[in-house]
């Protein structure tokens, strides 16, 4: 598979076990992995998780996506905007960039998770 078809298939995954079962995550991260949620950092699967959860229910609608290379041919970048839906809020605009890492031949690990909401667009 090409970067372009791994990152699609990342991100269809990801946002919809987000939305419908954010533990189902915790398989994507590794104890090394460090998320950045709205300038609060924490690492390892069981943590990331749990911040997510803390959010409440959340809708996700993803609007453009973009690819590149990381440090390593074992590793590339993705960024992701759209928008979410929290709870019955209004939506509102968010990007989150993402580092996959190669695990072997097709599987990958989350290594980098950085998400923010951006307001007054």
């Amino acid at each position: 598979m090409s970067a372009q078809e791994v990152a699609q298939a990342f991100v269809q995954h990801y946002f919809t076990q987000r939305d419908a079962n954010v533990d189902a995550l915790a398989s994507l991260y590794q104890p090394s992995s460090c998320m950045t949620f709205e300038g609060t950092m924490v690492q390892g699967g069981p943590a990331i998780v749990q911040k997510l959860k803390s959010v409440g229910p959340v809708k996700h609608q993803v609007k453009g996506m973009d690819v590149q290379p990381s440090t390593s041919s074992s590793a590339m970048l993705i960024f992701v905007t759209g928008s979410v839906s929290i709870g019955s809020d209004n939506p509102l605009h968010f990007c989150q960039m993402f580092q996959l890492v190669s695990t072997g031949p097709g599987a990958y690990y989350v290594h980098n998770d950085i998400f923010r909401l951006n307001y007054g667009l």
